[in-house]
């Protein structure tokens, strides 16, 4: 091979071999690129991962006591017995023999005229207005003296249409004065099924007798409990406490031999609202939890973000977990509660007890 050969077949190499340096070159940019490109995503992973989702749990206790519901409905007490007595002729108060307030029973003088006429209670009751003294002028007509009988009272309430099924004559139900928190003892006397309507919502007049004490008045407000579904000695628990599945399957969370937390199924029964009867799944004492909220955070590491955290609320009811007695509520809607509809009645109901 010649010089000048050798020299072109040299250069040949060298102008070969720089095509092979630029892809090269190509390459490792392309994978730096590629690298940096996995590294933004990977910081992007890892900071989504690393905000840690904590799951607080409320914890409720199963307990065994007694559950009621009724109806409840808002009324106002009135008098059923109530005269004015007035003079046939004008004369003189001669004499009175009933001040007001004074107890008197049918067929008891309550005042005379110096003519003779005289004034007689036409039932039991009390001299509630005494409108003349001994010795007064009175004109034919005047009102002398009013009674009512305060001891047996009307009790008259509403019933809107969508309870007005759940209510009958005979009934029995719980009168209390809103006002003394004292509670009486009655039935339904009668209901008017001829609606008085207000908005879109009918409304039926039902009423009820009782009999009370000097300090229950006319006139002062009342609630009227009709009890309906009773349940004793049972197995109870918050309804806060249950979640429900697609298919409206009531379960709660309840910590496994891991003390991992797993969905128990349980079956319920009479419910007023605030606690539930708890026909299967569950037995007095049992500790369960209901997801009470999730929180997003950013100070979790990369597991906690990948398994999240869980944050347990001190008992909600139960021994240990709140007051007992007895509790008021509505009755359950999954969907929402009841509002209250006008001046009508409402669902209420009793409640749980103590162990």
């Amino acid at each position: 091979m010649s010089a000048i050969e050798g020299k072109g077949w040299s250069n040949a190499m060298a102008n070969s071999g720089k095509p092979r340096r630029r892809k090269l070159v190509r390459r490792i940019i392309l994978i730096v690129l590629l690298l940096a490109l996995a590294g933004g995503i990977g910081w992007y992973a890892y900071n989504a991962l690393k905000r840690e989702y904590t799951t607080t749990y409320d914890t409720y206790t199963a307990t065994t006591g007694s559950i009621s519901n009724a109806l409840s409905f808002s009324g106002n007490l009135s008098l059923i017995d109530s005269a004015s007595y007035t003079a046939a002729s004008s004369g003189t108060v001669k004499t009175v023999y009933a001040p007001a307030g004074t107890a008197v029973k049918e067929g008891d003088k309550l005042l005379r005229l110096a003519n003779g006429e005289t004034i007689i209670a036409d039932f039991d009751g009390r001299v509630n207005v005494l409108n003349v003294a001994e010795g007064d002028s009175v004109a034919a007509g005047d009102t002398l003296a009013q009674i009512a009988d305060f001891t047996h009272l009307r009790v008259t309430f509403r019933v809107d249409e969508y309870d007005i099924s759940d209510v009958a004559v005979g009934q029995a139900c719980t009168v209390t004065v809103t006002s003394l928190e004292k509670a009486y003892e009655s039935s339904i006397a009668a209901i008017d099924y001829i609606s008085a309507s207000t908005g879109n919502v009918a409304y039926y007049t039902a009423t009820a007798y009782v009999d009370v004490e000097d300090d229950a008045l006319p006139g002062m407000q009342v609630t009227v409990t009709i009890p309906q579904e009773e349940a004793k000695d049972v197995v109870i628990l918050k309804v806060d406490a249950l979640s429900f599945d697609g298919t409206n399957q009531a379960f709660v969370y309840m910590k496994n031999e891991t003390g991992e937390l797993a969905q128990v199924n349980v079956t319920t029964g009479v419910s007023n609202g605030n606690y539930i009867e708890i026909t299967s799944g569950l037995s007095d004492g049992d500790e369960v939890y209901a997801q009470a909220k999730v929180e997003e955070t950013t100070s979790g590491g990369l597991l906690s973000g990948l398994f999240g955290g869980q944050q347990f609320n001190q008992p909600q009811g139960g021994p240990g977990g709140g007051p007992g007695g007895n509790w008021n509520g509505e009755r359950p809607n999954w969907n929402g509660e009841r509002s209250e509809r006008g001046t009508g009645g409402e669902r209420s109901n009793g409640g749980g007890g103590n162990r």
